[in-house]
């Protein structure tokens, strides 16, 4: 089964009629797709009662790939708000508790900085992580190719493996060591995610300008380049993992929402309209 969404549900204008309210997002964001990646958990460990009404909002077969908080992953700059890393953790877990409980968890993205190489304390890192957050589903994404090098690759797979680590399958700019290739092996047969950053080779390298977010993402697949992981994706399918959930996160020009609608009909899903951009002036008139 492969499954379509983006990151987030507020910033793709296309899905929306003009000047929908934000409240009403959510809900008419789930009449396109049937899952979202969640990227403010990243920036603040929300309360319980801003999933609860998320779960409310959306049918009972939508889910949610929640990020790790930015604190879990090496990317807080200053001071951390806990004491320790296992008040964080749990705080993390307590707040996500409402999604584990309703069975609408995807998974929890554990996406790592360009920084965290493939060294011994990092892998004993995420091993503690992994323990921190017991049996929930985990997805692992790197950012420095020292994971996929030719003396690493097979090995980093496996101990994903073993670890119960779901890989991430990305595609971005190859610009050197903090981006990683595309690396079709899924390491568990639940879920694999791939994860669509747009190959954007000059604003991927933008960190230091204040344009940054802007620039970072600013890419358009092109028909051909979906026509490719059309591919790849049944390739991942055949290599043993039963589900993929594909989510496209080039949305710096607003793109992301084109793209994934472009790839469901690709892919030979059920079509989905999108709302019109300007009233009809002429609606209810009648000819004489």
């Amino acid at each position: 089964m492969i499954q379509i969404g983006l990151s987030g549900w507020g910033d793709h204008d296309d899905l929306y009629p003009p000047r929908l309210p934000a409240r009403d997002k959510l809900s008419m964001y789930a009449r396109y797709f049937s899952m979202v990646e969640v990227d403010s958990s990243f920036y603040a460990i929300q309360n319980q009662t801003v999933y609860e009404r998320w779960l409310a909002e959306t049918p009972k077969n939508f889910t949610f790939v929640m990020k790790a908080y930015q604190g879990m992953t090496g990317h807080m700059r200053g001071k951390s708000p806990f004491a320790t890393p296992g008040e964080m953790f749990q705080a993390y877990l307590d707040s996500i508790q409402p999604m584990a409980d309703a069975g609408r968890l995807k998974a929890v993205l554990f996406q790592f900085p360009p920084w965290f190489d493939c060294v011994p304390e990092h892998i004993r890192q995420l091993r503690a992580v992994r323990k921190w957050m017991g049996d929930l589903p985990l997805a692992l994404e790197f950012r420095h190719q020292s994971w996929f090098a030719s003396v690493t690759k097979e090995r980093t797979l496996e101990f994903m493996r073993e670890e119960g680590w779901i890989h991430v399958v990305c595609d971005e700019p190859q610009i050197g060591l903090g981006s990683v290739p595309i690396v079709l092996q899924p390491t568990s047969p639940a879920l694999t995610l791939v994860r669509l950053h747009g190959r954007n080779a000059a604003g991927w390298s933008q960190g230091s300008s204040p344009r940054w977010r802007e620039l970072r993402n600013l890419y358009r697949y092109s028909r051909e380049e979906l026509l490719e992981w059309q591919e790849q994706l049944q390739e991942l399918l055949a290599k043993g993992t039963r589900e993929i959930c594909m989510v496209f996160n080039n949305n710096s020009g607003g793109d992301a929402a084109g793209n994934a609608l472009e790839m469901r009909e690709i892919l030979g899903m059920p079509p989905r309209e999108l709302p019109p951009r300007q009233m009809d002036l002429f609606a209810g008139w009648e000819t004489e």
